[in-house]
This record gives C-alpha cells, structure tokens and sequence, in this order.
C-alpha cells in the first residue's frame, strides 16, 4: 500500500471516528423522523399527481366514447336522409374516437393500477414512520435511562474511591479527638472549680434510677424474680392501761430538807465533771 493510500484510508478512520463520537442519538433520531416526514410529504404530492393524471384519462376516455357515440348517431341520420357516403364518413370518424377511446381506456386502467400501488405504498410509508416514532420515544426513553445509570455509576465509582473514604476516616477520628478534648477540658472545670461533693450527688441522682429500671426490665423478661409480697404487720394489740392508783398527797418538804437534797445535786453533777475531765485526759 502506497504513502498516499494510508493517508486517504488515516483520513477516513479520522473522519470517521470524528463523525461517531459527535453523533447524538436524540438529535439523529429526530432529523431520522424529519426525512421521513419530508418524503412522506414529497411522496404524497407524487401520488396525487398521478390520481390527477388517472381522473384526467379516465375523463378523455369518456369522452372519445362519447364522440364516436355521437358520429354514430350521425351515421345513422345520414343513412336515414339516404346519403351513404355521409354516413361512411360519419363512421370513419366515429372508428378513429373508438380507436382513441380504446387507447385512453388502456391508459386509465394502467394508470390506475399505477396509483393502487402508489397509495398502498404511500400507507407502508406512513406506517413506517408512525412506527418510527414510536421506536424514536422507546430509545430516547432507554437512553435516558443509560445516561441516568451511567451518572449513577460514575458517582458510585467516585464513592468507592479510597481517597474519599480517607477523608471521611480522618474527618471521624478529627471530630472524636476534639469531641474528646471538650470532654477532658469539662471534667477538669468540674474537679477544680465548683462544689466537687455536690457534683458526686447530683451524678448519683442522675444515674439512682437506672438499677432499678435494669431490675424492672429483666422482671419483664423473666430473668428476674418477681418483687417479693409486702410482710404484714403484726397487729398491736390494745392494752387498756390500768386504772391508776389515785396517790395521797405528798406531804410538804420543810425548807431544811430542800437545802440538803440541793447541796446533794450539786455534789453529784462535781463528781459527773471531774469524770469527765478525767475520760478527756
């Protein structure tokens, strides 16, 4: 193969690949069914070019037989006026419309097989590009759906790229490494600032309900004993005191007795004090 040859045939590849990567199938389809529709329509003023043309013989067919009709009509009146060579003339000329009459007949009866075709013809096409269409809307719709796939798995391929997975591990463990931070800075503030006893208590206040809850939930599903039944008091039974002795007055203390019992209480309370001095030593 010659330089030039593999030029022409480079050229053609070239133009060739230029030409399938820059075809869109929506727009090819469409200006697929704007061809046919603009054949249809050049198709359509042919077939009725030729139904004009089948009318206009059937027309001067009819009217050749209606000529040589008339000639004949003449021949006869001539034959009755006793004129014969009138009336031969008469029917030479009613021959040459029969003759033309005949052919024009011949004509119209092509004609019209020609355009019982072309009309049979002129509907196939019309199915064609009926179907056409209707073929056009189901690509464009499966195309649309293989574009939308296509997006789809692109994106998914973006997903599934290791670098991206990367940033969403080290943006985790970032938020975890600030999250815990926030927490030690809070406990801290808490140890060293605050009341420390009241912080312990309201943390078990929080968290007191929470062994009972548990307790609860595991008697709800049969892993705990049942609360065991209140015990019953025992009942107090009534004692009617009994009925008091009314005491006989005391007698009267003289004031010399008095003395003497306050002197005695205030020598026991010494004696209790120096017990207790001596117990502190």
């Amino acid at each position: 193969m010659g330089i030039f040859a593999r030029l022409a045939t480079l050229i053609k590849s070239n133009l060739n690949d230029l030409i399938s990567r820059s075809e869109d199938p929506v727009k090819m389809l469409e200006q697929a069914v704007l061809d046919m529709q603009n054949q249809l329509v050049e198709a359509k003023k042919q077939v009725a070019i030729t139904i004009a043309d089948e009318k206009k013989l059937a027309k001067q067919a009819e009217q050749e037989a209606a000529n040589a009709a008339e000639w004949e009509r003449r021949a006869m009146l001539a034959v009755k006026s006793g004129d014969d060579a009138l009336a031969t003339e008469a029917l030479a000329r009613k021959r040459e419309h029969d003759t033309l009459a005949g052919t024009l007949k011949d004509q119209w009866q092509k004609q019209k097989t020609s355009v019982e075709q072309l009309k049979t013809a002129l509907r196939l096409l019309n199915d064609k590009i009926e179907e056409a269409k209707r073929k056009k809307n189901v690509l464009q719709g499966r195309l649309k759906r293989a574009e939308a796939q296509k997006a789809i798995q692109e994106t998914l391929h973006g997903l599934n790229n290791a670098s991206a997975f990367d940033t969403f591990e080290r943006m985790e463990k970032k938020v975890d490494e600030i999250e815990a931070q926030a927490e030690a800075q809070a406990d801290l503030a808490e140890e060293y600032s605050g009341d420390t006893l009241a912080h312990k208590f309201q943390k078990l206040e929080r968290t007191a309900g929470a062994d009972d809850d548990l307790l609860a939930l595991k008697r709800k599903m049969g892993v705990a004993p049942p609360p065991e039944p209140p015990k019953a008091e025992p009942q107090q039974v009534r004692v009617d005191a009994p009925p008091q002795k009314i005491e006989a007055p005391k007698p009267e203390v003289s004031q010399h007795e008095q003395d003497e019992l306050a002197a005695a209480l205030a020598e026991l309370e010494a004696e209790e004090q120096r017990e207790q001095a001596k117990m502190k030593r």
